[in-house]
């Protein structure tokens, strides 16, 4: 097994205390980096484009909660 490649946002400050993601073929994997062993999320790729989308608004330019 291939140790998983760690991403953080490129908007996350130098410091920790954001959310690091790494990408298997099953799901995402998603953690904080302030506490690495601490709770993580395991949502499929599907759900995690979905709520990726709702967080930084959709493609028509709405804002996050706004109803089409």
């Amino acid at each position: 097994m291939q140790p998983l490649t760690r991403h953080k946002s490129t908007h996350s400050p130098g410091g920790s205390n954001c959310l690091e993601t790494a990408a298997t073929p099953a799901t995402i994997l998603v953690r904080g980096s302030e506490n690495p062993n601490g709770p993580r999320l395991a949502p499929r790729p599907a759900t995690w484009t979905r709520f990726a989308v709702y967080a930084a608004g959709d493609a028509h330019g709405r804002s996050r909660g706004s109803r089409p």
